[in-house]
């Protein structure tokens, strides 16, 4: 199973708003194009939030996300909306190991 764990920088003062957006638009967006978001946490201290997505659709990661990228689905839905609350990023692709698969 490969998942990307991404961290971002929230724009101190929307935490909240970030996860309106996060909840009611971009979580069902990704169930569509199989990237199902796994989890999601907040250090509002830090103004961090940090969630998990998965890829289970057809292809490759770097396919699924080229077509999720490239939708016009994607473009209607929520734009360019998520930059205005994200300061920086990081994300990393990472497999499963635990449990181990067998």
């Amino acid at each position: 199973m490969t998942v990307e764990h991404r961290t971002y920088e929230i724009v101190p003062g929307t935490m909240d708003a970030w996860l309106v957006l996060f909840h009611d638009k971009i979580v069902p967006l990704h169930e569509e194009f199989g990237l199902p978001v796994r989890g999601a946490w907040v250090d509002r201290t830090n103004s961090t939030f940090v969630w998990v997505r998965e890829f289970v659709g057809e292809g490759t990661p770097e396919e699924q996300e080229a077509r999720y990228r490239a939708s016009d689905r994607r473009a209607t839905v929520i734009g360019d909306e998520p930059k205005t609350f994200i300061t920086s990023m990081s994300v990393r692709r990472v497999e499963t190991v635990f449990p181990a698969e067998r």
